[in-house]
């Protein structure tokens, strides 16, 4: 999933992901929005930010 960055960081969510190009320091995430996967996932091992981009 691609989505454009933005200025402001999306409030309520706390991203640790440094290697993301999303990553604000503070663990701030500044994609115009997020997608968590996936569907019907009984746990925290079976969700997915879709939204990870690579730094590069």
């Amino acid at each position: 999933m691609r989505v454009n960055k933005t200025d402001s960081p999306i409030g309520r969510v706390k991203c640790v992901v440094n290697t993301c190009q999303y990553y604000s320091n503070g663990d701030q995430c500044t994609a115009e929005k997020i997608e968590v996967q996936s569907r019907n996932a009984a746990d925290t091992q079976e969700t997915d930010c879709a939204t990870f981009t690579p730094k590069g």
